[in-house]
């Protein structure tokens, strides 16, 4: 029987008959659910690609900036292992360099140039950050506290007068001042170079503040509640966590200097008890 069928379609004169058309309604339903379909895959690729860079953002900047930073801490402890400590100026220091019995000036730092370690108690026991010239982006994506060079060039610590003024990305990159917001007033930071500890008291905290306010890191910084100039020591970095709206702000004064002994044994406030 079938064979006869497929003869009798087969025999000249004889069309076969088309499909039944399709109701319009169905067709567009059908369009529309592939388009749909397309669409859906395309968002999934996108949260995937987008998840990708999320993970490289927040995780594997982290990794290499930690890697780089760790090299380069390694490098400067080695220099100063291999040369002798000279001495820089102190607290109570009055004499200028090349006066009978003044220290020697402190060496002179440039853009991308390794100063020494930052000590924060607060942000973990054992918390520690290269501190390196310079806040550009290339210098605070290696994972390092940057010292600002503009729009106010920051003093050194051994400077007589002026504001020690660091940046350090909050997440990504290291994020070495991720933890900022637990420092609070009156934990210690101390900055640690080739031949001293320099030891800081926090006096205030500014949670919030415009990313265009520059007078939290001026010589004496504004909204501190410093009445002049000082021996200051100022952290900065972007909030709330994962954006970059706005600045937070620690600032803190020198209480102390330490002599550097052979053993660069660390001052009572970074000894664990």
């Amino acid at each position: 029987m079938q064979d006869d069928e497929a003869a009798q379609a087969a025999e000249p004169g004889q069309e076969a008959l088309p499909p039944p058309e399709q109701p319009a309604g169905p067709r567009r339903r059908s369009r529309a659910l592939a388009a749909l379909g397309v669409f859906g895959e395309l968002m999934i690729t996108v949260g995937l690609v987008l998840g990708l860079f999320v993970a490289w953002s927040l995780w594997w900047t982290n990794v290499e900036a930690d890697r780089s930073a760790s090299a380069a801490a390694d490098r400067l402890r080695g220099t100063w292992a291999a040369g002798p400590t000279a001495p820089s100026t102190a607290p109570g220091d009055t004499a200028s360099p090349g006066t009978p019995g003044a220290p020697p000036a402190p060496k002179q730092f440039a853009v991308g140039d390794d100063v020494g370690f930052l000590h924060v108690p607060a942000m973990g026991g054992d918390y520690q950050v290269l501190i390196r010239m310079g806040t550009s982006t290339e210098v605070l994506d290696e994972g390092v506290a940057g010292v600002y060079e503009q729009p106010y060039k920051a003093a050194m610590p051994w400077d007589q007068a002026g504001n020690f003024a660091l940046a350090a990305h909050r997440d990504g990159h290291g994020a070495k001042f991720h933890d900022l917001d637990a420092v609070h007033k009156g934990d210690a930071v101390v900055v640690e170079t080739k031949d001293k500890w320099y030891v800081y008291k926090i006096d205030n905290t500014l949670p919030e503040t415009s990313k265009f306010d520059t007078g939290i890191v001026a010589p004496v910084p504004e909204g501190a509640g410093y009445a002049g100039p000082g021996r200051y020591i100022t952290l900065t970095t972007c909030t709330p966590v994962y954006t970059s709206r706005y600045r937070m702000a620690v600032w803190g004064s020198l209480v102390r200097v330490d002599d550097m002994d052979a053993k660069r044994t660390p001052p009572p406030e970074l000894r664990h008890s």
